[in-house]
């Protein structure tokens, strides 16, 4: 059975100098009161153009991002290869509000897809829709009731031909994309923009891929139509699966305006849900894709022995397994060092622009019960054998 303790396979990638800074960095983070100060006093630093972004670029930045550019990134792609792991670039510049910013993302996403054709190192791309169009735009389309207005609607249309450009290059060179998911108030609108989009691309196989949160409690219920509605209509679902992000926002946000929180009522309830999506979708793989985008080392060791008892074979590439970089190595690398098929999320961009991303990982190290003192426990086991071999 496979062990996510071998911290030798985990972290061979990395140098003696690369593990002593990432252990550096995980008990910062672990420090609840200083992610809230650095999340204040980031915008004034940079707001007062204070040089800070060295500082970021080698630590923080350096753990979670793979450079500035898609180029940048090259030697992460490489070393992930190297070890069986693939990449997933991932643009993750955010607070754009402009048309033309819009445009300029949906080509940059379009880009990686570019550097994705015919590099079997980069297996998927990934967008969020709110990269490509305006957070309210998409709020108000949430409730389909709403009447837009002239001006809207052809806000909206460019809106959809951006998916819609990026789908469509997806499926010209058979590579499979991930759309992210999103806070609630906007995700009805995500939903049935990327239903529309597998309807149009996943005819021969899943291309495009939704991705569902399940710390909510009707996104079960929610898979269990989506797979009724791709039998019906004969085409792939591709589904990313994910515990969620937004977790802490969606709670606030339904107590200030007064209607039902659409968290799980417990942690368990969203393992249980999480779990049974992902059988789910093993026991309909003969029209479904599944990536499931977890940290969870009992969700994937039961993923590991659900495809043994379904007879899938480990390197079937309609089963991935996903982590960010920077995290869960010890997921990643062991996962990959048995055969089974696996990748990383790899972002990148201007240091400045991605720090709303890097400021949720921070937080999700810190929020996550045991994440920090998984990872610092793993680092400290591997630089003790380290030690002892010299």
């Amino acid at each position: 059975m496979i062990s996510f303790d071998n911290t030798e396979v985990a972290f061979r990638y990395q140098s003696d100098k690369d593990l002593r800074r990432a252990y550096r960095l995980f008990q910062l983070v672990g420090k609840a009161w200083l992610v809230r100060f650095g999340k204040k006093m980031m915008p004034i630093a940079f707001k007062l153009r204070l040089p800070i972004e060295g500082i970021i670029k080698a630590t923080i930045f350096r753990q979670f991002c793979g450079g500035e550019t898609i180029d940048d990134c090259n030697h992460t792609i490489e070393v992930l290869d190297r070890y069986g792991v693939g990449t997933i670039l991932d643009y993750s510049v955010e607070g754009k509000f402009e048309e033309e910013d819009f445009d300029a993302t949906c080509e940059e996403i379009i880009d990686t897809l570019r550097k994705a054709k015919d590099n079997p190192a980069i297996p998927f791309a990934v967008f969020k829709v709110s990269g490509i169009s305006r957070h309210g735009l998409l709020e108000k389309l949430n409730d389909e009731s709403n009447e837009l207005t002239d001006t809207e609607r052809k806000e909206f249309a460019d809106v959809f031909n951006r998916v819609d450009s990026i789908c469509k290059f997806a499926n010209e060179i058979g590579k499979p994309v991930f759309i992210d998911a999103e806070e609630s108030w906007i995700q009805d609108t995500i939903d049935r923009m990327v239903m529309s989009m597998m309807k149009r691309y996943n005819k021969e196989q899943a291309i495009v891929f939704n991705t569902l949160q399940m710390y909510r409690h009707d996104r079960l219920a929610y898979l269990k139509n989506c797979i009724s509605i791709a039998k019906r209509e004969g085409f792939h679902l591709g589904v990313k699966i994910v515990r969620g992000a937004y977790m802490e926002k969606e709670r606030e946000r339904a107590a200030q305006m007064g209607y039902p929180s659409p968290i799980q009522p417990d942690k368990e309830t969203c393992d249980k849900d999480f779990n049974e999506g992902l059988y789910l979708l093993l026991e309909n793989l003969d029209f479904c894709a599944v990536c499931a985008g977890t940290h969870n080392e009992d969700s994937s060791l039961l993923l590991t022995q659900w495809m043994q008892e379904l007879n899938i074979q480990k390197e079937d590439k309609r089963v991935y397994f996903a982590q960010l970089l920077g995290m869960s190595d010890h997921i990643s690398f062991n996962l990959s060092a048995n055969g089974y098929a696996v990748a990383k999320y790899v972002p990148y961009g201007p240091i400045k622009e991605v720090m709303p991303y890097l400021l949720r990982r921070a937080d999700e190290n810190t929020s996550v019960a045991g994440q920090t003192g998984r990872e610092l426990t793993l680092i400290s086991k591997e630089y003790r054998r380290r030690k002892s071999k010299k």
